[in-house]
């Protein structure tokens, strides 16, 4: 029995019946058959299909007599379907690559849902790539499975039949079958999640479906169109038929009169002549299933008014009144921001014509955030080894409880804020500092980075448009062009900056600055820091923190933490910390399981810990300072390379042991493979290449030559042997904790590398 019945009906669409079909058979790794349905196709469909399954045995034709039309269809696949899980493709759609082994595992992960609903995105003719804004729903946080009451939200998807992959058992139990006509998505789409006892989501486009200049069904005007009435029809008898669903009869209203009012506005559906006709339907449709109290949906009360009314002209009428009313809300608006704009400009203008004061010195960290990273630590620095300096930190509010009260803190945005960029001597930033900055002459600007790339960067993404995310290039140019100084870590560092942000700058191959605290923090510092994290004393701390990934809309949790600390035992402690550009929490504390995402040093975290477990974190490459362990998990390694790019390989050269998913990060750290001798090798080797100036005196070199202009006898790093940071709080524990630790119920092999 295959793991997966892919169901496509053909009907027009012998151009494009060809890819779809190889993108099915391509994928790898599944156990899978492929079901294509000869709707009576006038074109070449059946011949296609016909090849392939002379070809490939997994392919089976099943020819309909007449044309049937797209649910008839699918219905015909259903019944000759063998798989666990049934899926379906319209024939201009394709699958993306990898979609079915991603689908596989999320289906294990999630214990076999009824319901699985994945993204899509929408291919134009042009060949531009749209992802619907409305799957956002889609996020993997909270509870899998769950039920449609559970995430009600789900129904704002859009109610189409191929983003989903269903249990047959579930769907033959239920007998759902597909009516005819156009707009069928819907009677089945809605019915099949209120129906669903488990459902889980999968953030990751797995289709891509073909939006067609011409002869596609939707885009074709007719009176088919009129059949989106009779679906919703059916709906709301299922709902009539089952009176426990009777609370998403609002919900199920809302989406009616904003579908029918979609395909009212496009002017591409309905023949001429027909348009009164359609609206007046839509009218009764709205009156015969009104509910009592039902909201339009946001931003849709002009588009209920249209159908409620039944009247094209009272639309315009209250559109027009409504756009007015915007727009001279949005003159006003504007017109603020101009006097306000106006106002900060001349004060900054006439700021730049006072001295630059060479005792002053500006700081921000990732766009506004708190004190911290190598901007932190530069302006500790400053104050340290140039007497007399002022510095000034540019934070948000809710972040100026980081800075330290030797620094002045000012909000973005404000006059203050114009002022210190407009006298200060320093401007020292980890990101760029704002697009209306006019370097003065005698101004020094320092850019730090943030870490070690390990991720394309700069301009390598202008091939990268998922990972770009509209970057402004020619912007990201003229920044650089500002920097008098940009430090790095390492040469591989030194390499790729000057390669992706070319400019003038001098490269300051000096170390991170931030990482100087790993070299200078003692066994006291750490045993408080744990205790201020609550890490229960004589347990081993490992700190998990996931990057971000390009190719998702939110937070991945690609790890069953509960599971994780079950398996390993009582003697673990986990803290989690989510990526910053996430405004969620990757857990919640709870027990042995402790959530750091809003501590607002990582550094600290890193002493506080005992391992690190992470993806494709630059983090790693500051952790490796502290020579402990580190463990790799890198389960979606073809999918991250795919969308963002790496400058190398991280399984053929990691900084430890390197797991391929959940089993075997477990069974590295029960095993003790985590900080075994092969470990100890590969971090070393690590080490030797991306930490050769971390010895605890980067920013005091950063500081002698930018500041005091010592371009002679700055502090020689230290030889790595040499080196002694901080003992991790397990390795000073008597008796070490980390000898017994439950292994894992079912072996698992352990691996190095991939």
């Amino acid at each position: 029995m295959p793991r997966f019945s892919v169901i496509v009906p053909a009907y027009n669409v012998q151009a494009h019946l060809h890819e779809c079909l190889a993108s099915v058979l391509e994928q790898g790794g599944c156990d899978l058959e492929l079901i294509v349905v000869d709707d009576c196709s006038p074109d070449g469909c059946g011949d296609v299909a016909d090849g392939f399954a002379a070809r490939d045995p997994r392919v089976r034709v099943v020819r309909l007599p007449e044309n049937a039309g797209p649910g008839p269809a699918r219905d015909a696949g259903v019944r000759q379907a063998t798989g666990d899980y049934l899926l379906f493709l319209d024939g201009d759609d394709t699958l993306a690559p990898d979609a079915l082994r991603s689908i596989g595992d999320r289906v294990e992960e999630t214990g076999e849902p009824d319901v699985l609903v994945y993204d899509h995105a929408r291919t134009r003719w042009s060949g531009e790539t749209v992802r619907d804004e409305r799957a956002r729903g889609l996020t993997e946080e909270g509870t899998a499975p769950f039920t449609l009451d559970d995430r009600p939200a789900l129904l704002d998807t859009p109610a189409i039949v191929w983003d989903k992959a269903y249990r047959r058992e579930f769907v033959e139990r239920r007998d759902f079958t597909f009516p005819s006509g156009i707009y069928e998505g819907v009677p089945w789409t809605y019915p099949v999640l209120m129906a669903a006892e488990t459902i889980a989501t999968l953030d990751r486009v797995c289709v891509h479906h073909r939006w067609r200049r011409r002869g596609g069904l939707l885009g074709t005007a007719g009176h088919a169109h009129f059949d989106v009435l009779a679906q919703y029809d059916r709906v709301f008898a299922h709902l009539d038929a089952h009176p426990g669903l009777e609370h998403w009869r609002p919900v199920v209203f809302a989406r009616m009169v904003d579908h029918l009012a979609t395909v009212f506005l496009d002017r591409d559906r309905l023949p001429r002549g027909s348009r009164a006709v359609f609206l007046r339907a839509a009218r009764a449709h709205h009156l015969r299933h009104r509910v009592p109290g039902a909201r339009a949906l946001p931003h849709g009360r002009l588009r209920d008014a249209l159908v409620r009314l039944g009247s094209d002209r009272a639309y315009r009428v209250l559109r027009a009144v409504t756009r007015l009313g915007r727009r001279i809300a949005s003159v006003v608006r504007t017109a603020g921001r101009t006097v306000r704009s106006a106002a900060l400009g001349l004060h900054y203008a006439v700021q730049r014509l006072l001295p630059v004061r060479a005792d002053l010195a500006v700081f921000a960290s990732h766009g506004g955030r708190g004190h911290g990273c190598n901007p932190g630590a530069l302006e500790t620095a400053f104050r340290t080894y140039a007497p007399g300096m002022r510095t000034v930190w540019i934070a948000d509010p809710e972040f100026h409880h980081t800075v330290p009260t030797a620094t002045r803190r000012v909000r973005p945005g404000t006059a203050a804020h114009w002022t210190a960029l407009a006298r200060a001597k320093y401007l020292v930033s980890n990101g760029a500092f704002d697009r209306g900055l006019v370097k003065r002459r005698g101004q020094v600007v320092v850019q730090t980075r943030y870490g070690t790339p390990l991720k394309r960067m700069g301009l390598d993404l202008q091939e990268r448009p998922a990972a770009a995310r509209g970057t402004d290039f020619a912007e990201l140019l003229r920044d650089a062009d500002r920097w008098d100084y940009c430090l790095s870590g390492n040469r591989h560092s030194t390499l790729v900056w000057e390669r992706v942000v070319p400019s003038g700058y001098t490269t300051l191959e000096y170390g991170q600055p931030r990482n100087d605290v790993f070299q200078r923090a003692t066994s006291t510092d750490v045993a408080r820091l744990r205790e201020s994290l609550g890490i229960p004393e004589g347990t081993v701390a490992v700190l998990y923190a996931p990057t971000h990934r390009d190719y998702l809309r939110g937070q991945r949790t690609a790890l069953d933490l509960e599971r994780v600390l079950r398996r390993l035992g009582p003697r673990f402690v986990l803290l989690t910390r989510a990526h910053h550009t996430y405004d969620a929490p990757l857990a919640r504390s709870s027990g042995r399981l402790i959530d750091v995402s809003d501590h607002p040093s990582v550094e600290s975290l890193c002493l506080a810990s005992d391992a690190l477990v992470t993806d494709y974190s630059s983090l790693m490459f500051d952790y490796a300072n502290l020579d402990r362990p580190i463990v790799v998990h890198a389960d979606d390694w073809e999918a991250y390379e795919a969308a963002r790019g790496t400058y190398f390989d991280l399984r053929a050269f990691p900084p430890g042991a390197v797991a391929r998913n959940e089993d075997e990060l477990i069974d590295i750290f029960a095993t003790g493979h985590w900080r075994g001798s092969r470990s100890a090798q590969l971090r070393a080797a690590f080490r030797e290449r991306f930490c050769p100036y971390d010895d605890g005196r980067a920013a005091e070199r950063v500081v002698r030559r930018v500041v005091l202009g010592e371009t002679g006898g700055l502090p020689a790093p230290v030889p790595l042997a040499e080196r002694h940071p901080v003992p991790s709080a397990a390795d000073r524990s008597a008796g070490s904790p980390l000898a017994t630790v439950p292994a894992p119920g079912v072996p698992v092999p352990v691996v190095d590398r991939l």
